[in-house]
């Protein structure tokens, strides 16, 4: 489903990481490891099409990346419910599968349903953050520390769903996290694909 060969990405305009290859079948998770800096975050965004690659290719379904950062993307003014509702117009899945139900039990939202976003805690923030995923209907996700700000119960209910939802149902994901997850994954250490210090690169890219 995501086939990697011959990756080269860039932060500031300074290649990070070279030569990077993987593949991720349906129904697997690729864990990325390696120290803060090294590129995991660069290497996702590259890899989701947020930021053009130096060198190499990616190749997945079309329409069906989606990235996940620190940011919940949550609109205060509106509810749990109502924010669901306008990640899934978004992406047109209109609630197709699975139900609005399934999802709030799955991320532990139920009781927070009718709740406005900007009144949440950081944690039920974070819950509802992943909660989106299970809305728009994306088969490959690339996920950044997706379990921060997360007890490890809800730690647990992310992974039940990632497992049992998402790649039960033909997904697959690439995920950076120093967390154990609970899921029989391989990893990547990135720290053999670190690009040598004068590997060049410019600034024309400073924000990416």
């Amino acid at each position: 489903m995501l086939s990697v060969s011959g990756l080269t990405c860039a932060r500031g305009g300074v290649p990070v990481l070279s030569d990077v290859c993987f593949s991720v079948a349906p129904g697997e998770v690729l864990i990325l490891r390696g120290p803060n800096g090294i590129g995991k975050t660069t290497l996702l965004r590259s890899l989701a099409g947020l930021q053009p690659l130096l060198e190499g290719a990616v190749d997945y379904p079309e329409d069906q990346g989606a990235y996940a950062s620190h940011a919940d993307g949550i609109k205060a003014a509106l509810t749990v419910t109502e924010n669901l509702k306008f990640w899934a117009d978004v992406h047109g899945t209109a609630w197709v599968s699975p139900t609005l139900p399934e999802v709030l039990a799955a991320f532990d939202l139920t009781d927070l349903q009718d709740r406005l976003g900007g009144t949440l805690s950081a944690g039920q923030k974070r819950r509802l953050g992943l909660a989106r995923l299970a809305v728009i209907g994306r088969k490959v996700l690339f996920l950044d520390e997706p379990t921060v700000s997360l007890d490890g119960f809800s730690v647990k209910r992310f992974a039940d769903w990632l497992r049992d939802q998402h790649l039960a149902n033909g997904g697959c994901a690439v995920i950076a996290t120093h967390i154990d997850l609970g899921l029989e994954a391989p990893e990547l250490d990135l720290t053999p694909f670190k690009s040598a210090p004068d590997s060049g690169g410019g600034s024309d890219q400073a924000f990416l």
